[in-house]
């Protein structure tokens, strides 16, 4: 069996985290682990409190998983602080880990700033040069970027822009583009339309353009934990990069589809189809 290590935050109400992570492995046929950054107090309202783990204990975790199974791929999630990529950082080097894939939780979905300037930059510097890919949404690679997208083409220009600069693979989630599209089609992407989502890959040169349709519901607690879990989960299966998101994103729309409604703000989705 295939196995994919999570170094994530733990998420008590089950929606996004380590826990979307591990029903995200399960949904895929892989054998999933975890290496714990954080624990959180949240729900469906929001996150009440967040309490780190030492820098000693994440490193056991992670020599306890890595020493003994190993791991086809891993997925990385919120590192809460600077201190806790040290570790991180380290141990990806020395077991040589593979088909890295990096959630840089920095910025929600709403604009809220989730990780320090200092740490940020860290992870530009150390972390991102070691991933197969990175997946920010449209805020964070504005911000990594310096710059604004305005439409689809700007989104291509910006993750390869990204994708020269660390030397890896990026994907530019699009959900963000609700509204204002114009010319999509002149930007090599045809079929996209206001019920669709797009996201944007650059790979060794080329772009490759995902849609799916959006669903219009709003219990989303843990898309981007669901995607790069999915993506991960797949890389470990043998599927090549551009296989493995499209495979990811089919199925988040899958799980989006489903119309879980649990909770009395932003819910969790159905990973276990």
């Amino acid at each position: 069996m295939k196995v994919v290590l999570s170094i994530a935050g733990s998420d008590c109400s089950g929606g996004a985290g380590i826990q979307a992570d591990l029903k995200t492995m399960c949904a895929h046929g892989v054998y999933g682990m975890t290496a714990i950054t954080a624990l959180t107090a949240q729900n469906t309202l929001g996150v009440r409190n967040v309490s780190p783990v030492t820098l000693s204990f994440l490193e056991e975790q992670l020599d306890a998983c890595l020493s003994d199974i190993g791991a086809d791929a891993i997925k990385i999630g919120m590192i809460p602080k600077e201190a806790l990529l040290l570790p991180v950082i380290r141990k990806l080097k020395e077991y040589n880990c593979k088909n890295i894939v990096l959630d840089p939780v920095m910025i929600s979905t709403s604009g809220k700033r989730l990780m320090d300037a200092e740490t940020v930059k860290k992870m530009e510097r150390e972390l991102f040069p070691l991933c197969r890919l990175i997946t920010p949404n449209l805020p964070e690679a504005e911000y990594l970027s310096g710059e604004k997208a305005k439409d689809y083409y700007d989104m291509e220009m910006m993750a390869e822009k990204l994708g020269k600069k660390y030397g890896c693979a990026v994907l530019i989630k699009g959900g963000h583009f609700k509204e204002n599209r114009k010319n999509e089609s002149d930007f090599g992407i045809d079929e996209v339309g206001e019920n669709s989502v797009t996201d944007v890959l650059f790979e060794n040169g080329h772009i490759y353009e995902f849609s799916e349709k959006r669903i219009e519901n709003p219990n989303t607690h843990g898309t981007g934990c669901t995607l790069s879990s999915a993506i991960a989960s797949n890389l470990a299966l043998g599927y090549s990069l551009e296989e493995a998101v499209m495979r990811g994103k089919q199925y988040v729309t899958k799980v989006i589809e489903q119309g879980l409604d649990l909770g009395h703000g932003v819910g969790p989705m159905n990973h276990m189809l």
